[in-house]
């Protein structure tokens, strides 16, 4: 069975979608039987997923799985839109909703399977060195924001746990602005952790599983480090707990993710982990023959 992958085409970017474009001509030209986007397709808003969708031309399955940018909206809950309205969206196109409903390949019933998540953040990647409290990365702003903005400005009242070193970081993660969970970022990581054990747990003896996530499960696949801003976004990037969950599954074989913009590949336990790399200036994918 051969699989083709990729992540965060950004479809709403305006200097994304020709990129995109070029990207979904290649996957159409290229075949295979399994076609699988890793997250950030597009924003929930408007219809550049739909658009998105459509543009590819591929007679096999067709496995979806959200990335945060799925939940962006300015609407008021983005957790309605990830529970109900994407998947009957991204179902009506048909496009299997991989977040529910894993795939078991046909012909060979148990050999191969794929789940899928979109993971989360619980700001396990933060960077320690940049003294930078909790508080801060719940509200997704830094503190050096804090002290700009004024709606932010009790996360500095008193407080004698932010550093001078913390306060050159000016820095700020706009699902703040977009996502609107209705629940702590913990919590719904919790409920995807449940859900992806759930799934694996079913799949236990398939030989073969292969997870997609869009967020990053392994600090392996993390960018290197960079300036004060970019070590501020790792704390978005992903979870350790994700990557620790797979690890429990002695059946999974390949992780696939996407997210950080930049591609990365590590060997974690019985784990071959790929990080896809696609970024708004440019597109890859890849092609697993499992």
């Amino acid at each position: 069975m051969r699989l083709l992958a990729t992540a965060d085409l950004h479809y709403n970017h305006p200097r994304s979608r020709p990129l995109a474009d070029e990207i979904i001509d290649r996957m159409n030209r290229a075949g295979g039987d399994v076609l699988l986007l890793v997250g950030d397709s597009a924003v929930a808003d408007g219809d550049s997923l739909e658009q998105c969708l459509a543009r590819f031309r591929f007679g096999g399955e067709k496995l979806f799985v959200a990335g945060n940018h799925e939940l962006w909206t300015h609407g008021p809950d983005s957790y309605a839109l990830f529970t109900n309205d994407l998947p009957r969206r991204v179902r009506a196109l048909g496009w299997r909703w991989l977040q529910a409903e894993p795939f078991v390949a046909p012909g060979n019933p148990g050999d191969v399977a794929i789940v899928g998540s979109v993971g989360w953040y619980d700001y396990s990647f933060a960077r320690p060195e940049l003294g930078i409290p909790r508080r801060f990365y719940e509200r997704k702003v830094s503190p050096g924001v804090a002290a700009r903005l004024e709606e932010y400005s009790h996360l500095l009242e008193g407080a004698a746990d932010v550093g001078p070193a913390a306060m050159e970081v000016v820095a700020r993660w706009n699902d703040g602005r977009f996502v609107k969970l209705c629940r702590s970022d913990n919590a719904f990581l919790d409920e995807l952790l449940a859900q992806l054990r759930a799934q694996l747990e079913l799949l236990a003896a398939v030989p073969t599983v292969v997870a997609a996530v869009h967020h990053v499960p392994f600090r392996e696949l993390l960018p290197p480090p960079g300036g004060t801003q970019w070590d501020f976004a790792k704390a978005y990037l992903g979870s350790e707990r994700i990557g620790k969950l797979l690890l429990e599954f002695p059946n999974v074989h390949q992780v696939l993710c996407g997210h950080s913009h930049l591609p990365a590949r590590a060997t974690v336990g019985h784990v071959k982990a790929t990080n896809i790399g696609s970024g708004y200036r440019w597109k890859t994918f890849e092609t697993l023959d499992l």
